[in-house]
């Protein structure tokens, strides 16, 4: 649509407008001052992706029901008005990508329920207000690509409710980074790149769990790469590039194994380069313009390390008496020969859908997008259904994207209960063992009925339910997980928990934890999903009468709900650690816990109970310990599986290692501790954890010294 927007005039009349939308459109001419005159009752302003120029009017003030505004991706200019402080009810702004110069404003500090603040592609000069820590319920913020200078307020810098990213990218600050970074404890992604921050790269980064993509190339930052980054389990993306960082490169980054892509080009690292992890694969990782590395890969074209890197001088003499350099090398080539081509495919794609994510998922998404990415919810589109709705697989038209649409059946007396509890919990967390949700659909279908939808990241290797309880056809047949993807998805869990119940700033309750909400990655890590029963613990605090209401009707799934909220008892983080009991004993005897064999009082939890520790291998599940036919070996199978399946002859209950039977009552010793009926018994999810990765660890130091033996 052409012209300008003088008809807002004739809307001041509309004392009950509540929602006006005129985004993408081709509106031109000034924002008129009549503005001021819309109704009160004003909650939404979207005008968004126009052709509006001039500034923003003051009488914008008088607007102070508003809920979201948005003037994104238009020719705005001038300061930005110190008035928008006054809308004290402002959830959303988007301001990104016009002509705004100036300061930006303090007052924006009093916006305490703003959680989304977008003010990127403008010409914004001078200090970050401090005055927005005060912000305190602040998701993500875009300040990239102005004019900014100074050094980055600690106030903003420890902003611990971020948790979808922090991109302070292509300005001019200067200084250090404040340690108070270390609060960002949910943060997602954090981008500093492309200023000129200088000092050390801060230790506190550590305490930074839930981060995935760090980004601090084009600054001054010197010294080494801090060994507390090992802590960050969770990190997929690191550019380091383009700074005067020094010393090896550290060993722990190649033990990340979310780890995808690395750039240190362009530091002054000295050294051998390793050739694990990341490090075997020469598309993941940029290492140009370090003229003293040495080693690694044969891709990388580096020379051969000599006795004049003193770091690799003592690691020959320690590798000449522990183990030949030569099966060394062999080994490293064979990865090489194996695994390279998937690698730098599936590296590619990663990277294209990572860079999407960040720029397209910002657009709202229409009924109308997700119907054609669908073929019009079509049952060849259908992957799933459950309580309140219906899961969908489709392919989107903006970036290609291959998404999850979950589609809320809004007949269901809970279904929007449940779409508003599942984005009041995913808005706020980011975990690697989460699943992501990318967007939300609030609108009308073809037929003028209300709907709802989540949009969620593909699982493309579907539930856990799926693969321990195959369906008869031929194609779920196949599905059969080995004793160390088992005990690496309970891991996957325990650590989604775990941040659930310890690391969120209010304690959240999942209280639906089965296996059909676990859904499986390409790499076969488990992505906890399915919020829609969540529970916030400090409902219970401020309300206690309501958190009994809403513990009368049971929260949960048959067989996973936990004895005490039968009995009326208040929801709680030691709920979901029975319902993970439960799940633990499941992934290992490949029972349900309502199987038809457990009846007259015999549940699974005593049925393990009952087993241990001589019975052990009468009651797991004996497809754990299989032998893969030869073509049916994938390149990219896990090694250790491979092995696993080659131990196991004719019978592979009998024939397990008296290691792995340790491993395992270990394992259900921790189910039947998590499924006690005594809550206070429970052991709780950080113990959960640790003693979990102790179990792997005296699994993979065994498997390393059997398969010594065999060479």
């Amino acid at each position: 649509m052409d012209g300008d927007l003088s008809f807002l005039n004739f809307l001041a009349n509309c004392t009950s407008l509540e929602f006006l939308a005129l985004l993408c459109n081709n509106f031109g001419g000034v924002l008129p001052s009549s503005i001021a005159n819309l109704s009160t009752q004003l909650s939404t302003l979207a005008m968004g992706g126009n052709k509006i120029h001039g500034n923003v009017p003051t009488g914008i003030e008088n607007l102070v029901n508003l809920y979201f505004l948005g003037l994104e991706n238009n020719y705005l200019g001038g300061t930005l008005p110190h008035v928008l402080g006054k809308l004290k009810e402002l959830n959303v702004l988007y301001l990104e990508n016009n002509n705004f110069f100036g300061p930006i404003p303090s007052t924006l500090g009093n916006l305490t329920t703003l959680t989304e603040l977008y003010m990127e592609g403008n010409k914004f000069e001078g200090r970050i207000p401090p005055s927005l820590g005060n912000c305190q319920n602040l998701l993500l913020l875009n300040l990239s690509h102005n004019n900014l200078s100074g050094t980055i307020p600690k106030q903003v810098m420890g902003l611990s409710s971020l948790s979808i990213f922090l991109d302070l990218s292509y300005n001019f600050f200067i200084g250090a980074i404040p340690s108070e970074v270390g609060n960002l404890v949910h943060l997602t992604k954090l981008d500093l790149s492309k200023n000129k921050i200088s000092s050390k790269i801060p230790t506190t980064l550590e305490t930074c769990i839930s981060l995935e993509y760090l980004y601090l190339d084009g600054n001054s930052f010197e010294g080494v790469i801090p060994q507390t980054l090992k802590n960050l389990r969770g990190l997929e993306d690191i550019d380091l590039s383009h700074n005067k960082l020094s010393g090896h490169i550290p060993e722990f980054l190649s033990k990340l194994l979310a780890l995808k892509h690395l750039n240190i080009s362009y530091n002054d690292f000295e050294g051998e380069v390793p050739s694990e992890g990341i490090f075997a694969n020469a598309s993941a990782i940029s290492i140009f313009g370090n003229e003293k590395l040495c080693g690694g890969v044969q891709e990388l074209n580096l020379s051969q390390c000599s006795s004049k890197h003193p770091k690799l001088y003592g690691k020959l003499l320690t590798l000449r008496i522990i183990i030949p350099v030569t099966c060394i090398t062999i080994f490293a080539l064979l990865l090489l020969y194996f695994f390279p081509t998937c690698s730098i495919v599936k590296n590619l794609r990663d990277k294209a859908l990572t860079t999407s994510s960040i720029e397209d998922w910002q657009l709202p998404i229409s009924y109308a997008e997700l119907l054609e990415s669908t073929n019009g919810f079509s049952k060849n589109n259908l992957i799933g259904s459950g309580s309140f709705g219906s899961v969908y697989k489709g392919v989107l038209s903006r970036n290609g994207a291959i998404v999850a649409i979950k589609v809320l059946d809004l007949q269901q007396q809970e279904a929007s209960t449940s779409f508003i509890n599942e984005c009041n919990a995913l808005r706020s967390i980011r975990h690697r063992n989460l699943l992501k949700i990318f967007s939300a659909c609030s609108s009308i279908d073809h037929k003028g009925n209300d709907f709802k939808s989540l949009i969620f990241e593909f699982m493309c290797n579907g539930s856990l339910d799926q693969w321990l309880h195959p369906k008869n056809d031929e194609q779920h047949q196949r599905n059969k997980l080995s004793f160390i993807q088992r005990l690496n998805i309970a891991i996957d869990v325990a650590y989604a928990l775990e941040y659930l119940h310890q690391h969120c700033q209010t304690p959240i309750v999942h209280c639906d934890i089965k296996p059909s909400n676990i859904l499986l990655d390409e790499d076969m890590v488990a992505h906890v999903g399915d919020f829609g029963l969540v529970k916030f613990l400090f409902e219970a605090s401020n309300n206690p009468s309501k958190s009994q209401s809403l513990s009368v009707r049971l929260k949960g799934s048959i067989g996973y709900i936990p004895p005490e909220y039968g009995m009326g008892g208040q929801i709680s983080t030691l709920g979901d650690i029975f319902s993970y009991g439960i799940l633990l004993l499941e992934i290992f005897t490949g029972k349900k816990p309502i199987d038809e064999m457990f009846i007259d009082g015999l549940s699974i939890h005593r049925f393990t109970s009952m087993a241990l520790p001589e019975h052990v291998m009468d009651i797991v599940d004996p497809s754990m310990f299989f032998e893969e036919d030869e073509e049916d070996v994938d390149d990219d199978r896990n090694e250790d599986d491979i092995e696993d399946r080659a131990m196991i002859e004719e019978e592979p209950h009998l024939n397990v290692s008296s290691r792995i039977k340790d491993c395992l009552i270990s394992m259900f010793e921790i189910g039947l501790s998590c499924s006690t009926t005594s809550p206070n018994e429970r052991m709780p999810t950080n113990v959960v954890v640790n003693e979990l990765n102790a179990i792997r660890d005296t699994y993979l130091k065994f498997k390393k010294g059997n398969r010594r033996r065999m060479n």
